[in-house]
């Protein structure tokens, strides 16, 4: 196997992203402290073509050195928005239509391998905070909550990672 080089993996401009067709999805960052996780979510985020990214509250909003080291341009490609918490993201976004859905271990959630995205719906996804997770108020505020199982010793993951494995999950189910 030989790897490919840049020019070989056709990849499109910026200006090419923003006219393209996007995943119907919404990320929502609630409360999001690291810089550097908000950077990686704006990749992640960029490779699937997710159409919105919501920053909430005490997240960082672009342009930031720190955000930019992890996105590498990923934030400005991916359109965003801000709002002062995240609750009020999952209301405007409800009104546009998305079905939203927290990231978060609750009572009655969907585990990430038993849900299965409805073909034409919008859906927005809502990551929280490092330490304390989506906060109840916005957890209520969703039409509902996946959760991705885990079997160690550790009752987390890291945001980023977290972001990366639902929306490849998400773009897997309802790819363009």
């Amino acid at each position: 196997m030989r790897k490919l080089r840049t020019i070989e993996m056709r990849r499109i401009t910026v200006e090419e992203f923003k006219a393209s067709d996007k995943l119907p999805l919404a990320v929502v960052l609630d409360d999001v402290r690291s810089l550097y996780n908000v950077g990686s979510v704006f990749r992640t985020s960029d490779a699937f073509r997710v159409a919105l990214v919501c920053l909430c509250g005490i997240t960082a909003t672009p342009p930031h050195p720190e955000i930019h080291k992890t996105a590498l341009g990923g934030e400005d490609s991916v359109d965003w928005r801000y709002f002062d918490t995240a609750t009020e993201a999952v209301r405007w976004l409800q009104a546009e239509g998305f079905h939203v859905l927290a990231i978060e271990q609750v009572e009655g959630s969907t585990l990430l391998q038993d849900f299965r995205a409805e073909e034409g719906r919008h859906y927005a996804v809502v990551f929280g905070n490092e330490v304390k997770g989506v906060h109840q108020d916005t957890v209520d505020a969703c039409d509902g909550c996946l959760e991705i199982p885990q079997f160690g010793t550790k009752h987390s993951m890291n945001v980023s990672v977290t972001a990366g494995i639902v929306l490849w999950e998400m773009c897997r189910q309802m790819r363009l």
